[in-house]
C-alpha cells in the first residue's frame, strides 16, 4: 500500500503566519481593509483572504488613499510608506516580520555611520523584491543590490563595504559572496559582513533535502511568485528527480503516482498548511490504496 506524508516543517514561517492572522483578525472587525501588495506570494491564499474582504492595492493606489486602514505585510516597508500614511490619515496595521524590522534598523544605523565615512552598504538580495525595497529605503535608495557573484564587479573595493542579506536568501550563497568581496578588498578599506539570514527559513534547506530523499515522489506546492519556493523546490529536485512543482492542489498528475510508493508533500515559507493538506486529500481521492500519514496532520 502506498502512503502520503506531509512535511511537518514546511508551511508558513512565523512572519507570514503572523501577517495572515492579523489580516483575519482585522477583517473580523468589519469595515474596509486594504493590504499593500499581495499579503503573501501565494495566489490561493490571496484569493481566500480576498473572499473575506481583504483588498490588495499597489503603492500608486496607496498614495491616493485617505482616511483608510492599510495592512503592511511581513516583507516590511521603507520609511516613505509611513510618511505617506501620516500625510493621508491612513491607519497602519503593521504586520511586518520582527526579523525584517530588526534588519531594517541595523541597516539604517550602519547607513547613518557610513554616510559620513563614504562607505558602501551592500545587500545580497533580489532586485525589486518587497523586502529589499524596504531595506533600500533605510539608505535613501543608495545601497547596492547584489543578486549574483558577477554583480560584485560594480563595487569599489578601495572604499569600506558593509554587507547585509535579504532574510530569505540561501546562507551558502551569501557566505560565498562575502568571501569573494573580502578577497578583493584593497589596503586601507574595511569589510564587514552581517549574517542577517533568517534561520527559520535557511534551516529548512537541510530538512527539505532529507524529506525529499526519503520519498519516491515529491509534490511541492507554492505560489509562482515565491522566491523561497523556487529555492526550496530546487533543493528537492537536486536530491529527488521525481519532484514536481505545483501552484494548486488541483494540478496533481495522477499518472505520476504508481503503486506501493511513498508520496511526500512539502511547500515554501509562504505555503499555508491547508494547501498541503488539500494536495494530500486530492491524491488520496485519486487512489483508494493511498494512505495518508496520520502524523502529518
Amino acid at each position: 500500500m502506498s502512503k502520503i506524508e506531509i512535511d511537518k516543517q514546511s508551511g508558513c514561517c512565523f512572519g507570514v503566519s503572523k501577517a495572515i492572522s492579523k489580516a483575519e483578525e482585522e477583517l473580523q472587525k468589519g469595515g474596509t481593509l486594504y493590504c499593500l501588495g499581495d499579503i503573501v506570494h501565494n495566489h490561493l491564499e490571496v484569493e481566500r483572504l480576498a473572499k473575506m474582504g481583504l483588498i490588495t492595492i499597489d503603492h500608486e493606489q496607496f498614495k491616493e488613499l485617505k482616511n483608510a486602514r492599510v495592512l503592511l505585510r511581513a516583507h516590511g516597508e521603507p520609511p516613505s510608506t509611513y510618511e505617506i500614511a501620516k500625510q493621508n490619515n491612513i491607519e497602519i496595521i503593521d504586520a511586518s516580520c520582527p526579523v525584517v524590522l530588526g534588519l531594517q534598523k541595523r541597516i539604517k544605523r550602519k547607513y547613518s555611520t557610513k554616510l559620513s565615512e563614504d562607505g558602501q552598504i551592500v545587500i545580497y538580495g533580489k532586485i525589486g523584491h518587497a523586502e529589499v525595497n524596504g531595506l533600500l529605503g533605510q539608505t535613501d535608495e543608495s545601497a547596492i543590490i547584489i543578486e549574483k557573484k558577477e554583480d560584485i564587479d560594480s563595487l569599489d573595493f578601495s572604499r569600506d563595504i558593509s554587507l547585509f542579506s535579504q532574510t530569505t536568501k540561501p546562507l551558502d550563497g551569501f557566505m560565498e559572496i562575502g568571501e569573494m568581496i573580502k578577497a578583493r578588498m584593497q589596503e586601507g578599506a574595511n569589510f564587514e559582513i552581517f549574517d542577517t539570514i533568517c534561520r527559520q527559513v535557511s534551516n529548512r534547506v537541510p530538512n527539505i533535502k532529507e524529506f525529499a530523499a526519503s520519498h519516491d515522489i515529491i509534490f511541492f506546492i507554492a505560489g509562482a511568485k515565491s522566491s523561497n519556493g523556487k529555492v526550496l523546490f530546487a533543493e528537492c529536485k537536486n536530491v529527488n528527480p521525481n519532484s514536481y512543482f505545483i501552484n494548486s492542489p488541483d494540478e496533481i498528475d495522477e499518472s505520476l503516482i504508481g503503486k506501493n510508493v511513498t508520496v511526500g508533500i512539502c511547500g515554501a515559507t509562504s505555503t499555508p498548511m491547508w494547501q498541503m493538506e488539500a494536495v494530500a486529500k486530492n491524491i488520496a481521492k485519486a487512489g483508494a490504496s493511498l494512505q495518508i500519514e496520520k502524523a502529518a496532520f
